[in-house]
């Protein structure tokens, strides 16, 4: 009895699937997507009145607002500021943010004073809300009697956008074998040196990762933008105002383009992950 229990093969429970999860996941996912499916799709759309206006009744295909993307008076011109301004403040954001996680997590609080001062400081500015952030620089700007413009714009979106930048490299920093740096040391190489050809390879996915969130959220910001724009309107303010007389049907070929410029860098992170983790 004991030889027949000792070898009768034991049968492993395998885990029941819950049709539930993966329909939750997907309504999840339909309802973000859905607003910009619409978007794409009304861009096609044909209109039937005498001013351009955005319908959201369908009357037929056109690819007329592609071909007319420009001849909006302003609306280029916000576009391309927004995009100039994404990336300007989406470089200083992350070399600065990749900077101050660096020191956060190579330095222990007695080598860097404040340093849970500095830490508090980063999640208040990621949980405060943006009208906050946008009266309290605009009565800064004023203070110093800084005229808005796109200088105020940027310092706006650089100051949001470090505190995202710093703690999403924070974390891919936080599991990094510092013995590889050691040994480059050990082989003659200097700091800086170590760090172009051993730090920044190996922390790149998340330095990436940082870049694209902090040009994504100053492409999208519209509260603080509003306090500090003045006369120069990026896109998300110049469609507000556009919203009282109509918006234009550009403006959704426009938002097309950069839906597809965001889904290009992610394609481009995530490829550029895999090959740094092969």
């Amino acid at each position: 009895m004991t030889d027949q229990i000792a070898t009768t093969p034991l049968r492993v429970a395998r885990p029941r699937r819950r049709f539930w999860l993966p329909l939750y996941s997907w309504l999840l996912i339909g309802y973000l997507v859905l607003p910009i499916g619409a978007m794409v799709l009304f861009s096609f759309n044909r209109v039937l009145t005498g001013l351009p206006q955005v319908s959201f009744q369908w009357n037929g295909f056109t690819t007329q607002w592609y071909q007319q993307w420009s001849q909006v008076p302003g609306l280029t011109a916000a576009f391309w500021l927004s995009l100039r301004l994404a990336l300007v403040a989406a470089l200083i954001s992350t070399v600065l943010g990749t900077m101050l996680a660096l020191s956060l997590v190579r330095y222990s609080p007695r080598e860097f004073r404040g340093k849970s001062f500095v830490n508090q400081t980063l999640f208040m500015n990621i949980a405060a809300p943006e009208i906050v952030m946008g009266a309290s620089l605009l009565g800064l700007f004023a203070t110093l009697n800084v005229a808005r413009g796109f200088t105020t714009l940027l310092l706006t979106h650089v100051a949001f956008s470090i505190a995202y930048v710093a703690v999403t490299v924070r974390a891919r920093l936080s599991g990094f074998d510092r013995t590889l740096e050691e040994a480059a040391g050990d082989l003659g190489s200097s700091p800086f040196t170590t760090f172009r050809l051993v730090t920044l390879p190996l922390i790149m996915p998340g330095v990436l990762a940082g870049g694209l969130m902090a040009f994504a959220l100053s492409l999208d910001d519209f509260v603080a933008s509003n306090f500090v724009s003045g006369s120069t309107l990026p896109f998300p303010v110049w469609v507000y105002g556009a919203t009282r007389v109509g918006i234009p049907p550009q403006v959704f070929v426009l938002g097309t383009v950069i839906f597809s410029l965001g889904l290009a860098c992610a394609a481009l992170s995530v490829l550029l992950s895999r090959r740094s983790a092969n």
